[in-house]
């Protein structure tokens, strides 16, 4: 085998797929890029298991190979070059060999047949999958505007991932860990029928750094889901475990409306958050009509803080805890409104947060658990 190639070209494409590359992966194997050239086309994929990335570039070439070299030392060892045409050949004595105008470098590569058969995912022509087009823009701020609210226990599988639901009224997104929880509702997807799958967080993170603003064609069945853009594409398992009946969670009698700037608030929380305690980061609300008491206790440092903030509000006085950080996480991602309401109940109950005004084609609204006051 032997290709000639930019080495920035090559960095650019192995830097793509390396974020599927998983030292915690159960096989050993998966530490290696898979290289298949074919035709002067260069395909390089990443795995751990679970997720298969792929992306290709051309290169100059006029022959076939396919091998597997270690994905850590290969990317380190193009990173580190100045930008300069590569010359790759490998030899009987399983030496991959990078050649540039000034040096060599001389790595170890195993033959493609001791990698692990990639999933066939059969994406065309197939009655059991369903398919669907979305903006990569779109479905990047989808992702990122409900990953932060999935859980990070095990012992949940289902919570660990993004819902992905499909109904008449479009996609939603929800993820929760049990003390907050996102829902948004992109209203530009229809598929024919309906449908809930759970795309595990890991995969909506590989997917986030390399989505751009080009369209996205996803394909699902019951047991893998693929993203394909027009030089990369992923392919991964769903999480089979049902999602939690997260509508039955969403209090419908929330009386109470408090109106109030996000950014504000946030700014606020931020500061409460430098003196409240390591451990429970428990912030106190004490609302009236017009004005919003914010104040925060560390009985362990002796610390503490009090702020106001102006609000317009419904509904009867009220003395309610958060945990500061998920209060935090929630209000910065709604920042890019100029308001946003939180509807109340009690100081137990669920309390729901939203845009007062939403966009054309997302609706968002979230819940935050609270926190008791004393104890």
């Amino acid at each position: 085998m032997e290709f000639k190639v930019n080495s920035k070209e090559l960095e650019k494409l192995l830097t793509r797929v390396f974020p599927a590359i998983n030292p915690r992966a159960t096989q050993q194997i998966y530490e290696n890029f898979l290289f298949d050239l074919q035709d002067g086309v260069l395909t390089v994929l990443a795995s751990d298991g679970d997720h298969w990335l792929k992306a290709s570039t051309r290169v100059v070439s006029d022959t076939n190979y396919k091998g597997i070299i270690s994905a850590k030392l290969l990317l380190e060892a193009i990173k580190s070059l100045e930008e300069t045409t590569l010359i790759i050949k490998t030899d009987d004595k399983k030496k991959f060999t990078i050649n540039w105008e000034t040096g060599e470098f001389h790595l170890s590569f195993q033959n493609a047949n001791e990698y692990p058969d990639v999933p066939e995912f059969e994406i065309k022509n197939t009655e059991n999958v369903n398919y669907f087009t979305i903006s990569g823009k779109d479905l990047k701020e989808s992702i990122d505007k409900t990953a932060f609210a999935i859980s990070k226990e095990e012992y949940r599988p289902s919570m660990t991932g993004t819902l992905f639901e499909f109904s008449e009224d479009g996609m939603r997104f929800v993820s929760t860990d049990a003390h907050r929880l996102v829902e948004l509702l992109y209203k530009n997807i229809k598929i024919e029928n309906e449908a809930q799958i759970v795309v595990a967080g890991n995969t909506t993170s590989i997917l986030s750094k390399i989505l751009d603003e080009r369209e996205v064609k996803v394909y699902f069945n019951s047991t893998y889901i693929a993203f394909v853009l027009s030089d990369i594409s992923l392919v991964a398992r769903l999480i089979m475990e049902k999602f939690p009946d997260y509508k039955n969670i969403i209090p419908k009698e929330n009386e109470f409306s408090l109106s109030v700037n996000p950014k504000s608030l946030s700014q606020i929380t931020k500061r409460m958050l430098l003196v409240s305690s390591a451990k429970m980061k428990k912030i106190k609300w004490d609302i009236t009509n017009e004005q919003l008491d914010i104040s925060v206790e560390d009985t362990d440092t002796g610390s503490s803080a009090k702020e106001n903030l102006a609000i317009s509000y419904k509904g009867d006085a009220m003395e309610i805890g958060f945990n500061g950080s998920f209060l935090s996480d929630i209000v910065n991602h709604l920042t890019e409104f100029e308001e946003i309401v939180f509807k109340l109940m009690s100081n137990t109950k669920p309390v729901i947060v939203s845009p007062t005004t939403q966009k054309e084609n997302f609706e968002i609204r979230m819940l935050i658990m609270p926190v008791r006051l004393n104890g």
